[in-house]
C-alpha cells in the first residue's frame, strides 16, 4: 500500500494527471464565463440538494423500518405472552376437568343408571299394585261401575 501512497503524491501525480484531457483544468486565475459559473453552481446546488432529498427519504424509511420493527418485536413479544398465559389456563382446565368435574360427571352417570332403574322398578311395582287392586276388588266383590256394594 505505501507503494501505491508514494506513486500518487507528489510531482508523479502532477504528471499523470496531466496525460488524461478529460480531468478538469480549472483554475481559480483562469477567466470564465459567469454565467456558466452561475449555472454550473446552480446545477451543483440542484443536485446536492437532490441528493440530500433521497439520501434523507432512505434515512427515513429505514427509522419508518426500525419503528415497525420494534412495534412487531413488542407486538410479537405480547402475543407470546398471551399464548403462554392460554396454554396455562388450559393445562389448569385440563386439570381441573380431570380432578373435579370427570369424578362429578361420572357420578351423575350411575345416579342416572340408578334412577333408570328405579323408574323400571317403580312402574312395575304401580302395574303390580294395579293388578292386587283388581283382584282385591274382584275378591271382595264390590262393582265399582255401579257405585253399589
Amino acid at each position: 500500500m505505501s507503494e501505491e501512497k508514494e506513486s500518487w503524491t507528489g510531482e508523479r501525480r502532477n504528471k499523470d494527471l496531466r496525460m488524461f484531457p478529460s480531468c478538469s483544468s480549472f483554475d481559480l486565475l483562469d477567466p470564465h464565463d459567469p454565467v456558466l459559473s452561475r449555472l454550473a453552481t446552480q446545477m451543483f446546488k440542484r443536485t446536492n440538494d437532490y441528493l440530500q432529498g433521497e439520501i434523507e427519504t432512505g434515512q427515513e424509511n429505514y427509522v419508518l423500518l426500525e419503528e415497525t420493527n420494534r412495534m412487531v418485536i413488542t407486538k410479537y413479544a405480547s402475543l407470546q405472552s398471551l399464548a403462554v398465559n392460554l396454554n396455562k389456563s388450559l393445562d389448569d382446565s385440563n386439570h381441573k376437568y380431570q380432578v373435579e368435574v370427570k369424578p362429578l360427571l361420572e357420578q351423575i352417570d350411575k345416579i342416572y343408571v340408578e334412577l333408570s332403574a328405579l323408574e323400571s322398578t317403580a312402574f312395575r311395582l304401580d302395574s303390580y299394585t294395579k293388578l292386587l287392586l283388581g283382584r282385591f276388588v274382584e275378591l271382595l266383590g264390590i262393582d265399582n261401575h255401579n257405585g253399589t256394594n
